[in-house]
């Protein structure tokens, strides 16, 4: 069910006033495609007075997507390219290697616009389609995207298969290319409960950067049987109490979500949101 702007800018603003620096605002796509982000302009348009030490970063995937950026004049953009064939072609209508190319050359000439990119490796752990994935095409992808511009490659489990044997695997050849770690990101969907334990095995590798999603929302709609992102709140209650200090309050996280959450009908995937609700603590 798509959102209302209200809703979306409301839900962006409380994060902010949580404490969250950096936000995934929308999508330049093509609302045939994914409904949910028709409005991704206005919603930028309505953003510009936040606070400017906030990242507000919109995905783009194509070059109209990159205009359609400039024009709201984005200071942040994330592009995207799949690491099997199956999804590409079910994701973007294009191969694994078209979809590489796009992400490549968007970043170029982003860059060249002054704008930061974030680059997105989807299936770099298994595919519903294809399985298994080979971890030499998730690190010569991410050393493109490093090449093309990226300042950061963020390596996702988007169906969240993975476990954190297995993302260690992937981080030590990484590490055996050389790859600079300060500029990996990790993204992982909860969909197998192994979400924090993959966390766990990025900090040990120097992994310090997480993509999360308040009360769990989200998903990939091309991926079948994917569930949403770890809950922001999960994410931190675990960062917390490993000693790691953020300025975010989760307790006005979970707070921030409740409209969404019930526009959408939906009950939180956080473990963390529901312990709250259950204990009524206002601060943690």
């Amino acid at each position: 069910m798509p959102l209302s702007v209200e809703t979306k800018l409301q839900f962006c603003e409380d994060l902010v006033n949580a404490g969250v620096d950096s936000i995934e605002v929308g999508s330049f796509v093509h609302p045939d495609w994914v409904p949910q982000m028709a409005q991704t302009e206005e919603l930028f348009v309505n953003l510009q007075g936040v606070d400017p030490g906030v990242r507000l970063t919109g995905l783009v995937l194509n070059r109209h997507g990159l205009d359609r950026a400039s024009s709201v004049e984005i200071k942040s953009i994330a592009v995207f390219a799949s690491c099997t064939e199956s999804f590409a072609i079910r994701n973007m209508n294009s191969s694994r290697e078209e979809s590489l190319n796009t992400a490549c050359l968007l970043a170029s000439e982003a860059v060249g616009r002054g704008v930061e990119v974030r680059g997105y490796l989807s299936m770099c752990f298994g595919d519903p389609w294809e399985g298994r994935v080979d971890p030499q095409v998730v690190v010569s992808s991410a050393e493109r995207l490093l090449n093309a511009g990226c300042n950061t490659i963020a390596i996702s489990d988007t169906i969240g298969v993975a476990g954190a044997g297995q993302v260690r695997s992937l981080l030590e050849r990484f590490h055996s290319k050389n790859f600079p770690i300060d500029s990996l990101a990790a993204h992982f969907h909860d969909t197998y409960g192994q979400a924090i334990g993959n966390v766990a095995a990025c900090l040990e590798a120097g992994v310090a950067e997480f993509d999360s999603s308040a009360s769990g929302l989200g998903r990939c709609p091309f991926a079948p049987g994917a569930t949403g992102n770890v809950a922001t709140e999960d994410l931190l209650w675990f960062l917390h109490t490993q000693g790691f200090a953020t300025t975010i309050d989760i307790a006005a996280v979970a707070t921030a979500s409740d409209a969404v959450d019930q526009v959408l009908e939906r009950s939180t995937t956080s473990a963390v949101k529901r312990a709250l609700i259950a204990s009524h603590l206002d601060e943690l």
